[in-house]
C-alpha cells in the first residue's frame, strides 16, 4: 500500500515539495513517521492511548529533524472540524478505520472538508465484496455462505466490525466532492497469512506479485482490502 500511496503522491506533486498530510486513525504511526521521514509535515489523530505511547515512542528515536516535522494529536476522524481549518491538508490518510465506524459519510464528509483544492484523499476499508474468500480458502463453509449477503464480519481482534463496497464508496466521495481518481487492491494472495508470520525470503517477488495483482482485474476486486484514493474538486 506504501508503494501504491507514493505512486499517487508523485503523480501529483512536484519532486521535493513538502506536503501537509493528516494520518486519521493513525495506530502506531507507520504510515505518518515514514511520511516524516521523506520531508513531509505530518499530523497524527488517533484517539487509542496505547497506540499513541507507541507512535511517540517510536518518534523518540528519530533525529530532531523528523520529530519536528510530526505531531501526534488524540481525536479520531468525528473531530476532524475541531482541530482543522478547511483546506489544511494536501494529503489525508484514513487506514483502517471506516471499518469501525457505524455511519462513514459524515466522517468522508470531514475529511474531504480539511483537504486543499486538488488535495489526495486516501482510504483503506474492508472489501465487502471479498469477505467471503477468507474464510472460503480456509474451507469454513458456512461462515463463506453467510458472507455474501453482508457487510458485518469478525475480525482478528475478535471485534464486530464493518466492510465496504466499492460502489458505495465510489458513489460517496462523488457526493462530497472528492471523487475516486484510482483505486488497487491490498493482501490479494497473502490475506490468509497468519498475523505475526515470519518474513518470508521471498519477501521482493512476493511484494511484487501482490503490487501487480493490487492493479490488475479481476484479482483486485477479490483483495482482503481495497485502496480508495479521491481527488478534492
Amino acid at each position: 500500500m506504501a508503494r501504491q500511496l507514493d505512486e499517487q503522491i508523485a503523480g501529483r506533486y512536484p519532486v521535493g515539495q513538502r506536503l501537509r498530510v493528516l494520518d486519521v486513525g493513525m495506530g502506531q504511526g507507520t504510515q505518518a513517521l515514514r511520511l516524516a521521514r521523506l520531508g513531509h509535515q505530518v499530523t497524527g489523530l488517533e484517539q487509542d492511548a496505547t497506540m499513541i505511547a507507541a507512535a511517540r515512542e517510536a518518534l523518540s528515536g528519530e533525529p530532531e529533524g523528523i520529530r519536528e516535522r510530526m505531531r501526534i494529536m488524540e481525536g479520531d476522524g468525528r473531530d476532524t472540524g475541531v482541530h482543522f481549518l478547511p483546506g489544511s491538508f494536501d494529503v489525508v490518510l484514513c487506514h483502517g478505520v471506516l471499518m469501525y465506524v457505524q455511519e462513514p459519510d459524515p466522517v468522508l464528509a470531514g475529511l474531504a472538508r480539511v483537504l486543499a483544492p486538488g488535495g489526495l484523499l486516501s482510504l483503506l476499508v474492508r472489501n465487502a465484496d471479498a469477505l467471503a474468500m477468507r474464510p472460503g480458502l480456509a474451507g469454513d463453509w458456512a461462515d463463506a455462505l453467510g458472507a455474501f449477503d453482508t457487510t458485518a464480519y469478525r475480525n482478528r481482534l475478535g471485534l464486530d466490525v464493518r466492510a465496504d463496497r466499492r460502489e458505495t464508496l465510489t458513489a460517496t466521495l462523488a457526493g462530497i466532492g472528492a471523487p475516486l481518481h484510482t483505486w488497487y487492491g491490498v493482501r490479494v494472495f497473502t490475506d490468509t497469512a497468519v498475523d505475526r508470520a515470519e518474513v518470508p525470503e521471498d519477501l521482493e517477488p512476493l511484494l511484487a506479485a501482490e503490487e501487480r495483482a493490487g492493479r490488475t482485474d479481476p484479482y483486485r476486486s477479490v483483495a482482503a482490502l481495497l485502496h480508495l484514493c479521491g481527488v478534492r474538486g
